[in-house]
């Protein structure tokens, strides 16, 4: 890390990691402006609901596009196209002038933020040293928290400077669109620095461009590892083009089972119900006591409580290594759910609003904190890491899309459903996402083997020698 080399990896790597912050900001920045859009435009909850929700919808395409796109044009080509798609949806949103266009304009955001999930690991994993790969790779969801952290601060600042965020701030517009057009200043800082970064050497070397492959890993490996870095990297490709028309099928419900390994790690991360906190906390908070007002400013607090257990994953990672993390992570997440799900069995109904009886509310609000410390020290980011590592590179940027949009997809599905579920019984609604919690770990536990330290080319022979095993005992 303290080297030439390891500090240029580094540079890169946050670079790429600017489309990690966008897609938290994108994600988050409509909770600040829903409740002025429902009024605005007089929707009902339903389309409210929706309009939340369809980003989500465009992230799973958006993730699925990606990584076709970015093993045919690069790594660099697909982040401009995202930039232009997050600048886009940020001044259309903050300019919508009805539900349905601001529809659009959510939906096109959604795809900038699938397309960032899928290009920033793939492209951190390809320039990182082995040494360092999973630090780095961490940063994708560092940088997601700290979007999250940012969109929530600009939400609370702009709705104190205006009053509220449906009163009038600049040039007559509400509060509320200036949230939403605030987005288009770090879209234009992601596109710049796309411009000016080198393209992955991996994709560089399976175009046949070789010189400057070679030129950009001089200056992220030291000269004595050179020569076999390439010779390493162009034995790996072209054996990839010798089996050129390999693709995602396999026999395991018609996909190979390592794509299946990144989908289930994927929707795991989401089934847990993590932005269950994220975008529905308010009625947490105020069902232990909080007022509406002090809601946003909780919902920041935890956001910077997500960003530092991030660092200290990032910390940890390549110390510790992945499974150990995930399976503490795991653990924590099923008790604090667990908990949760106990405190709101005793909840009572008071004029319409839902309110925990003495010492079950401060009981919910920690294990809510120690949820999020679960999962952001844990699946957060190192989810992020393994899909960057465990797919072989023929298929790496495909694979890639596929489980990124299995997690949107799940995403959505979690976002949607909660506030049904929850009218419906809160306890359970909880107990389900306690139930997945324990789950993640004995999957973790049974399927997952550990990755820390190992060259990428190693990484994905750790589970193709699994599925061979496996093939050849029932043979």
């Amino acid at each position: 890390m303290r080297s030439p080399f390891g500090r240029r990896a580094v540079a890169l790597s946050i670079a790429a990691a600017v489309g990690g912050f966008l897609f938290g900001f994108d994600s988050s920045v409509i909770n600040g402006a829903v409740n002025s859009i429902e009024s605005q435009f007089d929707l009902t909850a339903v389309i409210t609901g929706f309009v939340v929700a369809v980003a989500l919808l465009g992230c799973a395409l958006g993730a699925v596009l990606a990584g076709v796109l970015s093993d045919r044009w690069g790594r660099l080509r697909v982040m401009l196209v995202g930039a232009v798609l997050f600048f886009v949806s940020a001044i259309g949103s903050g300019l919508a002038f009805s539900a349905v266009d601001l529809t659009v304009w959510r939906f096109i955001g959604g795809l900038g933020i699938g397309i960032a999930s899928v290009v920033a690991p793939a492209y951190i994993a390809e320039v990182a040293p082995r040494q360092i790969r999973g630090t780095l790779g961490s940063l994708q969801q560092l940088a997601i928290t700290l979007g999250i952290f940012g969109a929530l601060l600009s939400n609370a600042l702009l709705a104190g400077v205006a009053g509220g965020a449906s009163s009038q701030l600049w040039l007559g517009l509400e509060a509320w669109r200036w949230m939403l057009l605030v987005e288009a200043v770090p879209a234009i800082v992601y596109g710049v620095l796309a411009f000016t970064m080198p393209e992955s050497p991996r994709f560089l070397i399976s175009q046949g461009k070789y010189d400057e492959a070679r030129a950009i890993f001089a200056r992220l490996v030291p000269e004595a590892d050179l020569d076999q870095t390439m010779k390493d990297l162009e034995q790996a490709i072209a054996a990839d083009k010798k089996a050129k028309g390999v693709s995602l099928r396999g026999p395991r419900f018609g996909l190979q089972g390592i794509v299946w390994v990144g989908i289930i790690l994927s929707v795991f991360q989401q089934f847990v119900g993590i932005n269950v906190i994220f975008y529905y906390s308010t009625t947490l908070w105020r069902a232990v006591g909080f007022t509406e007002q002090n809601s946003l400013l909780i919902s920041v607090i935890t956001s910077v409580t997500n960003v530092l257990v991030t660092i200290v994953a990032i910390v940890l990672v390549d110390r510790v290594g992945r499974k150990p993390i995930l399976l503490t992570g795991s653990v924590m997440m099923t008790v604090s759910l667990g908990a949760m799900a106990l405190s709101f069995a005793f909840a009572e109904t008071v004029d319409g609003e839902v309110s925990l009886p003495g010492a079950w509310g401060p009981i919910a609000l920690v294990a809510a904190n120690l949820f999020v410390i679960g999962f952001g020290a844990s699946w957060g980011p190192l989810v992020w890491v393994l899909l960057g590592e465990i797919f072989p590179s023929r298929i790496r940027g495909k694979a890639l899309g596929v489980a990124a949009g299995a997690q949107w997809i799940a995403n959505f599905l979690i976002t949607v459903s909660f506030p049904a579920m929850s009218s419906w019984s809160l306890p359970l609604t909880y107990a389900m996402y306690a139930i997945f919690a324990g789950l993640s770990f004995v999957y973790v536990l049974l399927k997952i083997p550990e990755t820390k330290g190992m060259e990428l080319e190693q990484t994905e022979t750790l589970f193709v020698t699994k599925e061979r095993a496996r093939a050849g005992r029932s043979a």
